[in-house]
């Protein structure tokens, strides 16, 4: 399919996504209002999705007048079953998103209706192996809120528009569609919410060019993982950038994340089903990673992507566990209770499997203050699991415009140095934030694969030189500047000086002359 119909399909729906929001909004600055939308579509795409799936059964059996939306609840009851073993979930013909869309208008309870329908979806699934997938799930969709609208009638009227206007995008049929669409829209409410959230917004979301090359540079030299992990996953969209690039089957074993805020953590069980990746392929949690990690059984984790939160405060060593944890003990000392940064690090280290790679986002302190970072930073060097750190642009990511860093580690290394590269001019323009093009990523990819030394982009150093500048990691320690400024040759300079200067000379030599012309013309 051309890349010309691509654009189109996913310019209409990106219009479509905006006129929603616009629509019932008034202006799109509502980060509480993003999840309505969402979980609508959520609805739709579920709604969608065992459809589909029973229809095409059917039709295969010959049945080629079938259609589930049509049955009533009573014959549908019988395929309950089957289909939470399949699908983790089960949705009556009532329930339908179609159905439910088309008496919205004359529906007086619409929002009871919504509400019992969401939790009979949830709890379809409880006592199943498919529980903890859809627990909760529909939570932030509160269809009796006052941001909804301050009369039942006013909730009712905004919560038929959300199905229309939902309704109306052209998603197609998922398995037709060019681009991801259900997955694509996901992502450009983020973005769009994200960039006019600011830092509310900006901390649930990594723009897309970074997710992309996080994933790119832990699957370099491989076609397929054994899982991903994202120890702070927000939304999901980092781990979901391996289907993306490997596809969803060559991610053998699935995606692991966990996430401390519960709105997000449903935002990214939802986008799990939003990009068709099915109960069973996926495991997120919600709970503080560095206090009580959730996936003790699931570890180690062949490649390890996350954007984890900027030096935010912690328990460390006011908890007198922690320091024995087989996490952090490595390293002999805790990250400082005012910044986790190096929390995550020790902790993303501790998961990776032996031919893994981990790709960190990380704040840029880290790499040069002293006390414990330093120490945490001398046990990564002396014990060789760093294998790079990328210095990327300023202004990159919502709601903060500090150049952040990309730490890679890993455990099989087949030198003694760390590839420093200054990706700093690695960007182009758009509006108020800098971007990674294509281009970009591509360089500084290049750059990482071949790790050489070139000058003012990439530096090989050995871990003795780092050891002697107190392992200090910042790249601009080992990679020169380029200067820009225009060079001067003095010989030039000083020769167009003195032609200035006889210039001058000649020039007072004549206005002298003037001068004492008029003062002799005067004397007369």
């Amino acid at each position: 399919m051309s890349n010309i119909r691509k654009e189109q399909e996913r310019e209409e729906l990106h219009k479509a996504i905006w006129n929603i929001a616009n629509d019932l909004r008034g202006s799109v600055d509502g980060w509480d209002f993003k999840q309505y939308v969402l979980g609508i579509m959520f609805y739709r795409y579920i709604s969608e999705n065992i459809t589909n799936y029973i229809n095409a059964d059917e039709y295969e059996a010959g049945n080629i007048n079938f259609d589930y939306a049509k049955i009533s609840d009573a014959e549908a009851e019988e395929a309950r079953e089957d289909m939470v073993k399949t699908k983790g979930f089960f949705i009556l013909p009532s329930q339908l998103f179609c159905n439910v869309r088309k008496n919205a208008r004359n529906n007086k309870d619409l929002n009871e209706a919504l509400e019992k329908i969401f939790k009979a979806i949830e709890s379809s699934a409880k006592g199943t192996e498919s529980e903890k997938d859809f627990e909760g799930l529909f939570a932030d969709i509160d269809v009796n809120s006052n941001k909804l609208g301050a009369t039942v009638d006013k909730r009712n009227d905004k919560l038929v528009k959300l199905l229309d206007g939902i309704g109306d995008m052209k998603l197609g049929n998922y398995k037709d569609n060019s681009i991801d669409a259900f997955g694509d829209a996901y992502e450009y409410l983020m973005s769009m919410y994200a960039s006019n959230a600011g830092k509310s917004g900006g901390e649930f979301y990594t723009p897309q060019e970074v997710s992309e090359l996080l994933t790119k540079l832990t699957v370099v030299g491989k076609t397929e993982v054994n899982k991903v992990y994202d120890p702070a996953c927000g939304s999901g969209s980092l781990l979901l950038k391996f289907a993306k690039i490997l596809g969803k089957d060559k991610v053998r074993q699935g995606f692991f994340g966990q996430e401390i805020n519960l709105t997000t953590y449903n935002l990214c069980r939802i986008n799990m089903f939003l990009h068709d990746i099915d109960f069973d392929k996926f495991n997120i949690a919600c709970e503080d990673t560095l206090i009580s990690p959730q996936h003790w059984d699931d570890e180690p984790f062949e490649a390890i992507v996350s954007n984890p939160p900027y030096s935010i405060k912690w328990a460390g060593d006011d908890n007198p566990l922690l320091i024995n944890d087989t996490r952090f003990s490595p390293a002999g000392v805790l990250a400082p209770k005012s910044k986790a940064d190096m929390a995550f690090i020790m902790h993303s280290l501790s998961w990776l499997a032996t031919n893994g790679t981990a790709a960190i986002v990380c704040f840029p302190g880290i790499f040069y203050r002293g006390g414990a970072e330093q120490k945490i930073r001398k046990y990564l060097v002396d014990n060789n699991f760093i294998d790079c750190i990328i210095q990327l642009p300023d202004n990159l990511f919502y709601g903060t415009s500090i150049a952040t860093c990309i730490m890679v580690m890993k455990k099989s290394k087949k030198d003694n140095s760390i590839l420093f590269i200054d990706a700093s001019k690695e960007f182009v323009k758009v509006t108020n934030n800098n971007k990674l093009s294509d281009e970009n990523i591509e360089h500084i990819l290049n750059t990482f694969i071949e790790r050489k030394d070139k000058e003012y982009v990439s530096r090989l150093v050995p871990s003795e030189e780092i050891a002697k500048n107190d392992y200090n990691l910042s790249v601009s320690t080992y990679v020169e500047k380029e200067d820009t400024r225009e060079k001067i040759d003095i010989k030039v300079l000083n020769q167009q000086i003195k032609e200035i200067v006889a210039k001058e000379e000649i020039l007072r030599k004549k206005i002298d002359e003037i001068i004492a012309d008029i003062e002799g013309g005067n004397n007369e």
